[in-house]
Order: C-alpha cells, then sequence, then structure tokens
C-alpha cells in the first residue's frame, strides 16, 4: 500500500511519469482541480475524502490537453465523446457540499 504521498507524487504515479519535467504543468491541473473542487463545496480546503477526487480530475484535465471545448470526435470510423465530469465524481463532491448560512 502506498502512503503519505504528495498529490503530485500520486498524479505522476497514474500518469506512469517518473521525471519532474512536466511538474509546472501537473501542478497546474492540481491547482485547477482543487478550485473547481473547492467552488462546488464552498469550502476553503480540500477534505481528506476528496483528495484522491483531486487528482482523478487532474487526470480528466491532463487527458483533455489539446481538445478543450470539444465534446465529442471522430475520426477514421472512432467516435469518442468527452463529458466535463463524471456524474459519480460530481456526487462525491457534491456531498462534502458547505451549505452558505
Amino acid at each position: 500500500m502506498v502512503v503519505n504521498l504528495t498529490q503530485i507524487e500520486k498524479f505522476k504515479i497514474k500518469l506512469g511519469i517518473s521525471d519532474n519535467s512536466q511538474d509546472d504543468l501537473l501542478n497546474l491541473y492540481l491547482d485547477d482541480a482543487k478550485e473547481t473542487i473547492l467552488g462546488l463545496t464552498n469550502l476553503s480546503s480540500i477534505p481528506d475524502k476528496l483528495l484522491s477526487t483531486q487528482v482523478e480530475l487532474a487526470l480528466i484535465y491532463y487527458n483533455k490537453q489539446g481538445i478543450e471545448g470539444q465534446t465529442s470526435h471522430s475520426e477514421g470510423g472512432i467516435s469518442r465523446n468527452f463529458e466535463d465530469m463524471p456524474k459519480s465524481m460530481l456526487k462525491k463532491i457534491k456531498a462534502s457540499r458547505k451549505l452558505p448560512r
């Protein structure tokens, strides 16, 4: 079991990256994911139970490089549809939402 890894270390393991050449870009995606989660939850920090969700959301952002704004793509008889965030992920994030007073 892998424990005590930083968010970027977890992200790099999922991507199969072993060097530091993309750290700036990866940190930007982690920051974007963090801002998305904080915006949806009205919290000031990410709860521990959503740290893995931050990495998963950053992974989605990373994989959408170069196709930002597309909702679908067809090439060579292969069609792909893209969603911003899986409904299951959105549900998990919203379950941690702090309601405004």
